[in-house]
């Protein structure tokens, strides 16, 4: 299999677990900076609902341009 296959397939399935479970992350974002001293609190971001279609029509692209016979 090519590269860019096995990436439309990761993708693709990056997507759907994106449509299906949503998509969360934590940064550290600083409170209170005096001198040394740093007091920091996570900070708890989601993704976008419309990043999981554009992820899945990528992926969709990658193995139609992958799956294409190369010239000779």
């Amino acid at each position: 299999m090519r590269s860019t296959v096995i990436g439309g397939i990761v993708l693709i399935l990056i997507g759907v677990v994106l449509f299906v479970r949503g998509g969360t992350f934590t940064t550290q974002k600083d409170v209170i900076k005096v001198g040394d001293v740093k007091v920091t609190a996570p900070d708890d971001h989601t993704v976008p609902n419309w990043v999981a279609p554009v992820v899945v029509v990528a992926g969709i692209g990658l193995l139609a341009f992958g799956g294409m016979p190369r010239k000779a």
